[in-house]
């Protein structure tokens, strides 16, 4: 898993490949396009919530991208083709392209198995139908179809060990702001202490 969230990145840099990571959380930073993804070949979550993208392309060297979240960024409009196939979790809400005509409809379309859009179950479409009962999926496949439906209706998950490890990095961020907010009020309180002492003067109360 990389995270660089609120770093005020503002593009994509050419990398070495990275094959092994999975996870890749890039929300709430300046970045305008998606580019240089195919060193994550096998990624499987995305996170780009909160930048300035436009458009959606470039997510083709992805084959195994299963949970996408470009919500509140700049898409106007939405291209179809440009989004992998293997997405079962998309979030673009926030974006002007999801007021289009039609705009629910062409995503689950285009993508047979999605389960959720925009924090929104999808029914009716392949993944659904074989998590119903088909007869090409194993067991255990199903039972973790079944979880995904029932269980992780919160963006930027795609299984359990996705959302108790943001729960953990949320946890521990509100931790550390605590710890530092309250070593922040003692220093100013003792900083206001030894002023109150100086202007005071010696014997004085």
């Amino acid at each position: 898993t990389i995270r660089l969230d609120r770093e005020n990145i503002s593009s994509i840099g050419k990398l070495q490949r990275l094959a092994e990571i999975h996870s890749l959380y890039l929300q709430k930073n300046q970045i305008e396009k998606i580019e240089n993804l195919e060193a994550f070949p096998e990624l499987r979550f995305l996170c780009l919530a909160g930048n300035r993208i436009q458009r959606v392309e470039n997510l083709q060297a992805l084959p195994h991208l299963s949970t996408l979240d470009l919500s509140h960024n700049l898409i106007q409009v939405l291209d179809t083709e440009e989004l992998p196939r293997s997405l079962r979790i998309l979030d673009l809400a926030g974006n002007e392209c999801t007021r289009q005509d039609g705009y629910r409809d062409l995503v689950v379309a285009a993508l047979p198995q999605l389960l959720q859009l925009d924090s929104q179950p999808v029914r009716g479409n392949m993944a659904e139908e074989e998590v119903g009962g088909g007869s090409c999926s194993s067991e255990e496949e199903e039972e973790e179809d079944v979880e995904l439906l029932h269980e992780l209706r919160i963006p930027f998950s795609v299984d359990k060990e996705f959302f108790m490890d943001l729960h953990r990095e949320m946890a521990g961020r509100a931790r550390q702001r605590r710890r530092l907010s309250l070593e922040e009020h003692r220093a100013r309180l003792q900083e206001l202490w030894e002023r109150r002492t100086r202007l005071q003067g010696p014997g004085k109360d």
